[in-house]
């Protein structure tokens, strides 16, 4: 049989367990305002951060929000093929699909991008099966396609080729791809995630894996699969069963300010997910949040230093927060908030990178739960 060889930048730590470096780039924001396009952009468009879960479990199409990668980019390096390409990408864990672009794509986004040609490796094979993936502000279509790899090696693993990304905004971000995290039942083709491949193959020491997200630099970060490092972060980890097996999804108790339940006051659900920059919650208790810590945009970033912790309190442990963390620095002396509203039926939030800087995150596949532990600033 065909193998896809997914040959990534990595550190070995152990038998069983990969450590990719992930790289936090020049953020979006600054590239358009570099290239005099910010304001054109369609950052100006309204967010639609809830397009991404749930719409996809009945039509067969994922949905990835890529508007709400703004102002930082986690992303690390793969090759495919024989011999081997290198592409840059997003680790998602609330995607289930691998995907890249294709030579054959000559939309503006595959263009300015690495592209992916089947013809220059031996390992290739094509299926012609069609795959889409909708976007909050675009689109991805292309092929299912088969081909070679080593991250150990993981055998007849799928590749999704884009043909077609119609739009602008994925033009200006820094990946080219996507490689996701989350459980099969949502992959948009059908067919076996990478991770599901590792496990079923016994290639990981462990059936999990772990994300460090540094908060001051842009080194450090990485995406861990088959392990953990425990110097990366304090105390001890704990463990939260998962509500549902599509996203990473968990239970909150409640979310508290000052002492104050401020949000979810009834629990409510919420996914882990590193592919989401913001924290993001039903309208209702966004607005009382903001009532609570101001206006949504700052002239300082000194306010943070009078803003309480917000604490989300899952399992009966408090996940405190800090301003520093929510209010964010977008340029010298000038903050936004981190909160975003999300419009779907119940009562369901987003814990995305401003939740993951704060927390070292491992997300177990044989015991289905999330363990959180705070992280270190350093690892």
């Amino acid at each position: 049989a065909m193998r896809l060889v997914l040959l990534l930048a990595v550190l070995l730590l152990a038998r069983g367990a990969v450590r990719i470096p992930l790289r936090r780039m020049k953020s979006l924001r600054h590239r358009l305002e570099e290239q005099g396009l910010l304001e054109a952009s369609p950052n100006m468009l309204p967010s639609r951060v809830g397009s991404k879960f749930f719409s996809g479990l009945t039509s067969g199409v994922t949905t990835e929000p890529l508007e709400n990668i703004m102002d930082a980019e986690y992303i690390g390096a793969i090759s495919i093929g024989t011999p081997p390409q290198q592409f840059l990408v997003l680790f998602d864990t609330g995607s289930s699909d691998l995907w890249v672009p294709s030579v054959d794509c000559s939309s503006p986004a595959c263009v300015g991008h690495e592209r992916f040609d089947p013809r220059l490796s031996a390992t290739h094979r094509a299926t012609g099966q069609p795959v889409s993936i909708q976007y909050g502000t675009g689109s991805m279509s292309g092929v299912l396609a088969y081909d070679t790899v080593h991250v150990s090696p993981v055998n007849n693993q799928a590749i999704s080729l884009s043909k077609k990304e119609p739009g602008s905004f994925l033009t200006h971000h820094a990946f080219d791809g996507i490689l996701g995290l989350a459980f099969p039942s949502i992959a948009s083709s059908g067919a076996v995630p990478v991770f599901d491949n590792m496990m079923s193959q016994g290639l990981l020491a462990e059936d999990l894996f772990s994300i460090y997200l540094s908060s001051e630099s842009r080194t450090g970060s990485f995406v861990m699969l088959g392990g953990m490092d425990s110097s990366c972060f304090s105390g001890r980890l704990r463990w939260i069963p998962l509500s549902a097996e599509t996203y990473w999804q968990i239970a909150v108790d409640r979310i508290i300010m000052r002492g104050r339940v401020v949000a979810c006051p009834r629990g409510c659900q919420a996914v882990v997910d590193s592919g989401t920059m913001l924290l993001a919650g039903p309208p209702r208790d966004i607005a009382t949040i903001q009532h609570h810590i101001g206006a949504s945009e700052y002239p300082s970033s000194q306010v943070r230093k009078s803003l309480p912790d917000i604490i989300f309190v899952i399992r009966g442990t408090k996940f405190p927060l800090p301003a520093k963390n929510y209010i964010q620095q977008i340029y010298p002396g000038y903050c936004k908030s981190g909160f975003e509203s999300i419009t779907i039926s119940s009562e369901f939030w987003i814990l995305g990178q401003v939740f993951l800087r704060q927390y070292y995150s491992v997300f177990d596949r044989a015991h289905r739960r999330v363990g959180l532990a705070p992280a270190a600033q350093q690892c």
